[in-house]
């Protein structure tokens, strides 16, 4: 069953590839949505797909190499018709 998630993530996510990392995973694992970076250093993200798959969009995030994810904010949201996932 498809969902969407938005996400706000704290901590050293900026300038680390963090997008960079979210939009490759995502795409990989055929999740749709999109991330950007928020101007108090935080990143925020919606994504859609298969729970199993934003779960194991998040591990990869929390496993990148210079990614300190210290806090993340989650909560289920309505499904969208999109296609693709993008930064922003």
């Amino acid at each position: 069953m498809k969902i969407r998630k938005h996400f706000i993530f704290y901590g050293y996510v900026q300038g680390v590839g963090f997008r960079f990392r979210a939009v490759n995973a995502a795409r990989s694992l055929g999740l749709t949505g999109w991330v950007r970076n928020e101007w108090d250093g935080s990143v925020e993200m919606e994504v859609q797909g298969e729970k199993e798959a934003i779960d194991l969009l998040i591990e990869r995030l929390q496993a990148g190499s210079f990614i300190r994810i210290e806090r993340m904010e989650e909560k289920e949201i309505a499904v969208q018709s999109e296609s693709g996932f993008y930064a922003r």
